[in-house]
């Protein structure tokens, strides 16, 4: 289900996001459809209520209504302080959230000021109840982060790839995105020759052609449950050529969802094919599983009781594996094991 929201008030720097669903929806509506046997609905938008606190609280409760109707969402515009009422929807469903933020920033912000789209994911991590298990960033670019920041995320086990690192090998994106429930997509996390409809455009970024890598990779996750385009801003759109992108993207994250496997190794692990790799110097033994579906890779991660069996199997690529047979521990298991224990 698309849902579009006309939300700006917590935008900072970037009024106007409000209205770029609709501008996204005139491209996205022409393309032509794949080889698609599910059923896509339009809801419409949410439009901004008397406060803001109103709007996030509609988008809270129709994204909740989504989730327990085991219906995906697409959130097209509005400002990314929206991903905060996305993931308190995921409260009814009363278990932990992996989010994932395709972003230049972390988006940490000022402690102790009220939501907005730079601090939203402080919100996420101090608000009760603590929901959040795993937060992974895909993109962040050094020189737009502080160093205090980069050292909370290490503390934290948390994921965050730089963009240099993840634009070598793309596909390498893929394990962290098939982990999430949630996905947060902000705009300007493409470079400005790509993507100039937005306030915090940038020379470097993520190409167009990655942009769709990336989306289409988020559509075959079998966990994600809601993906969000966020601070497209159509004022700034030269020739509407983000909307343009942004609609492919969404193009491709339904073609993503169309090759879905449903090969998770959650409650069964018959049909996956299972490799054992001593690691000596750790003292460790690594069980990987590989799906003859969709040959993706999982490792298993002994985590205690008190962490939910859904973080068990953390997924991994097969440089992972290759990784553990020359006797190094992948950092995805690194930081699995770090955080369950």
């Amino acid at each position: 289900a698309f849902l579009g929201v006309m939300e700006d008030r917590g935008a900072i720097n970037n009024a106007g996001c409000d209205g770029g669903a609709d501008k996204i929806r005139q491209y996205l509506y022409p393309l032509f459809k794949g080889r698609w046997d599910f059923k896509i609905a339009d809801l419409g938008n949410i439009y901004k209520g008397e406060t803001i606190e109103d709007s996030y609280f509609a988008l809270r409760d129709v994204v909740a209504e989504l989730l327990k109707r085991n219906i995906i969402t697409i959130l097209i515009g509005g400002s990314q302080d929206l991903t905060y009422p996305v993931y308190r929807a995921y409260d009814v469903l009363e278990q932990t959230v992996n989010l994932v933020s395709i972003d230049a920033r972390f988006d940490l912000g000022e402690q102790g000021l009220p939501l907005n789209s730079q601090n939203f994911l402080s919100h996420i991590v101090l608000n009760k109840p603590y929901n959040l298990y795993n937060y992974s960033n895909l993109g962040y670019q050094t020189y737009f982060v502080n160093q205090e920041e980069l050292d909370l995320m290490e503390r934290m086990f948390f994921d965050v790839v730089r963009l240099g690192e993840i634009k070598s090998s793309i596909a390498e994106a893929e394990p962290l995105l098939r982990n999430a429930d949630l996905i947060s997509f902000d705009m300007a996390a493409i470079r400005q020759t790509d993507a100039p409809g937005t306030a915090f455009r940038s020379p470097h970024g993520f190409s167009g052609e990655d942009a769709c890598a990336l989306s289409r990779y988020a559509g075959l996750s079998d966990k994600v449950s809601c993906f969000s385009l966020m601070e497209y801003n159509p004022q700034f759109d030269n020739r509407d050529q983000t909307a343009h992108l942004a609609a492919h993207m969404l193009w491709y994250f339904l073609e993503g969802f169309s090759s879905r496997k449903e090969d998770y190794p959650f409650s069964s692990k018959k049909e996956h094919l299972k490799f054992i790799v001593l690691i000596e110097d750790g003292g460790h033994e690594l069980t990987f599983y590989k799906s003859p579906k969709s040959e993706r890779w999982w490792v298993e991660v002994p985590i205690e009781m008190k962490t939910s069996q859904r973080h068990m199997m953390v997924p991994c690529s097969h440089k992972d594996y290759l990784k553990a047979l020359n006797g190094e521990i992948p950092i995805r298991w690194w930081r699995a094991y770090q955080k369950g224990m």
